[in-house]
């Protein structure tokens, strides 16, 4: 994923199946090339790179 997609995805109030290590993620923000994500399946919080998250139907 790249920070365009990033922005638009934080900016549109659609829902978008985000993912990070097939597991499902919600974007808290970024910063530079970092996002701060939750994970859905639980209450933990991880900060990642950017081009490691992606669209369950889209390829990066």
């Amino acid at each position: 994923m790249n920070l365009d997609r990033i922005h638009s995805i934080l900016n549109n109030k659609e829902k978008f199946d985000v993912f990070y290590n097939e597991r499902p993620v919600w974007i808290q923000g970024i910063n530079n090339n970092v996002a701060k994500v939750g994970f859905i399946d639980n209450f933990e919080e991880k900060d990642v790179f950017i081009e490691d998250l992606y669209e369950k139907d889209l390829y990066n």
